[in-house]
């Protein structure tokens, strides 16, 4: 498990880096300050949860705990972050993400079950 923690951090991390570059150079002179503001939130909040993944890895938590971690993280992400992503591009696609908004706050809720379900192992934990 703790291997497909890292995995998922380091892919989560490198493709952070990947979109928050391309949002910095490829997207500031087609998007306005808001939507570019908004970009970068999905940026920041898919890079401090791939960091998020590396940590669990080096935690002393069972395997189902790990497992779960990973799977709420990981569709949080998907969500909060894509979602966040497709809207704030919404009027350079033909697909209107508007349509799918309230993936948003499922995956932002996904996220803070998974710091929830952690503090919880923290305050368990011997």
């Amino acid at each position: 498990m703790d291997k497909k923690l890292r995995i998922a951090g380091a892919i989560f991390g490198l493709t952070a880096v990947v979109i928050g570059a391309f949002g910095a150079h490829g997207l500031e002179k087609v998007l306005d300050a808001d939507a570019l503001s908004t970009f970068e939130t999905g940026v920041k909040y898919q890079m401090y949860h791939a960091l998020l993944l590396l940590l669990i890895s080096l935690f002393a938590l069972s395997e189902k705990s790990k497992r779960i971690l990973l799977i709420l993280t990981v569709i949080g992400i998907l969500f909060f972050s894509g979602s966040i992503y497709g809207l704030a591009t919404n009027d350079l696609t033909s697909f209107n993400f508007t349509k799918i908004a309230l993936i948003t706050p499922l995956g932002g809720t996904l996220l803070i079950v998974s710091w929830v379900i952690l503090l919880a192992q923290f305050i368990k934990s011997k």
